[in-house]
Formats: structure tokens, sequence, C-alpha cells
């Protein structure tokens, strides 16, 4: 049904031996994917600060920015500044529950308790703050 290949890979043949190809492990490429949901979520806590200033939001951002940096080699990462004027604060928590439940599937593949338990909590935190009000409807 099918030709067989008839001719050497391209990939094979540019590039010579295997060992000039650049590899990373598995745990490089966690460290890679994790640090870039926390960033993500950093920049999410960063907007909704600048909606909404709180302590809380405060230290969580500290506490992501310090997980980003160790995950990328003491590079700090870039802060938001507050440009989020027209943003809905209820779709930004859904976007930052969303992450830090991406953050912590990666963090438990990788086993890194630290970030998992950083990730549940904020997983926690912007799920209460979708939560309906029920003592205020009363």
């Amino acid at each position: 049904m099918y030709e067989p290949i008839r001719t050497k890979s391209v990939h094979s043949t540019m590039a010579g031996t295997p060992s000039e190809f650049p590899h990373r492990s598995r745990e490089e490429e966690l460290d890679i994917q994790l640090a870039g949901h926390l960033a993500a979520l950093l920049a999410v806590t960063d907007e909704l600060r600048a909606l909404a200033p709180s302590t809380g939001l405060d230290a969580a951002g500290e506490r992501l920015a310090q997980q980003v940096a160790r995950l990328r080699g003491g590079r700090p990462p870039v802060r938001a500044t507050g440009s989020a004027a027209s943003a809905d604060v209820t779709s930004l928590h859904q976007k930052a529950h969303a992450l830090a439940g991406r953050a912590l599937v990666v963090a438990a593949s990788r086993a890194d308790t630290t970030v998992a338990i950083l990730a549940a909590e904020q997983m926690d935190v912007h799920a209460a703050a979708l939560e309906p009000r029920e003592l205020a409807s009363r």
C-alpha cells in the first residue's frame, strides 16, 4: 500500500553524528515548562495586584518570582507593572486558577514539593475568589 522510504532522513544527514544535536534531560525540559507556567501565573498575579492590591497577592507574587528565578538558574522574571485597567477580575482569577493547575501537574511530575504546594495554594486562593458570596446575598 505504501512505498518504502528509499532516501536517508534529512535530519540524520544534516547534523552528522547524533552527538551534534543539543539534548536536554527530562528534568531540564520539565524545569523549562514549569518556569513558563509559573511566569505566566506571576504575570496574572501582577495584573490582579494592579486591580485589587492585597498583601496576599504581594506575597504570592514574591514566592512565584523566587521559584521562577530558581528554575531559570537565578535569572529573575520580568514583573508586570499594572496595565490591566480594563481587565475583568473574574476572568483573571479563572486564568490564574488554570495556570496554577498546570504548574501543579508539572511540579508533581518532577517531584518538586515546594512548587507543588505553592501551586495548590494558588489554586485554592483563586478558587475561593471565584466562589459566589453566600453571606453577601443574605
